[in-house]
This record gives structure tokens, C-alpha cells and sequence, in this order.
């Protein structure tokens, strides 16, 4: 299984409300797989990152439908990775007048799909 990388097409979905490295978990399951089966599988995991992977990986097929004319029986993700976004940071009141920070951290998904070139 050889993949064209010249025809790579990608989707960006920035300022996600989660931490990236519970989304780089469901994305190592789905990376160099075929469109169809990385559906399936996302479709069945039972984790909260799913939903804007699969968002985001839709986004990248409809791409390459769209814009390249690309069939989508053909993609295979060739690139899926998470990159930390910008931290909110918040306060929580704690005994004795202290503050206590909390993180709470977003992430920027990427999912690139290239077409399979068949030999």
C-alpha cells in the first residue's frame, strides 16, 4: 500500500476544548487507515475527542472530493496529529484566601487524507 502524498488534502480544527493528549490517543487508532474504516471506528469509540475528529476528518474528504476531485472509497489518512492551542487559565478560591489555578487546555486537530495509489 503505497500513498500519494503529492495529493494530499487536509482539514484544520483550531480552539478545541479539550486536552491533546486524550485527542492524539483516538487519533493514533485512525492514522493510515482507510476513510471508511476510520469512520467505523470512530463512530464506535467511546470517547468524548471522537465527535470533532470525525467533524474535522469528514472536513478533509469533503476537501478532497470537492476541490481535487478526489474519490472518497480511495482516501487513506496519511497524517492525523493534535497540537496544543492556547491554555485558559481560571481561579478557584481555596482555604485561607489562597487561589488555586486551573488549566484548561485547548488543542488544534489536523487530519490530512491522500488518495491510495494502487500498483
Amino acid at each position: 500500500m503505497a500513498i500519494d502524498t503529492n495529493n494530499e488534502v487536509k482539514a484544520i480544527a483550531k480552539y478545541i476544548r479539550m486536552s491533546p493528549f486524550k485527542v492524539r490517543r483516538v487519533l493514533d487508532q485512525i492514522r493510515g487507515r482507510q476513510y471508511r474504516e476510520a469512520l467505523i471506528i470512530l463512530e464506535f469509540m467511546p470517547y468524548k475527542a471522537c465527535e470533532p475528529i470525525l467533524k474535522t476528518l469528514r472536513s478533509a474528504v469533503a476537501n478532497a472530493e470537492h476541490n481535487n476531485g478526489l474519490d472518497p472509497a480511495s482516501l487513506v489518512v496519511s497524517k492525523a496529529f493534535a497540537d496544543g492551542g492556547p491554555v485558559l487559565k481560571r481561579y478557584r478560591p481555596r482555604a485561607q484566601g489562597r487561589a488555586y489555578q486551573i488549566r484548561k487546555p485547548t488543542c488544534h486537530i489536523t487530519v490530512a487524507v491522500a488518495p491510495e495509489v494502487t500498483d
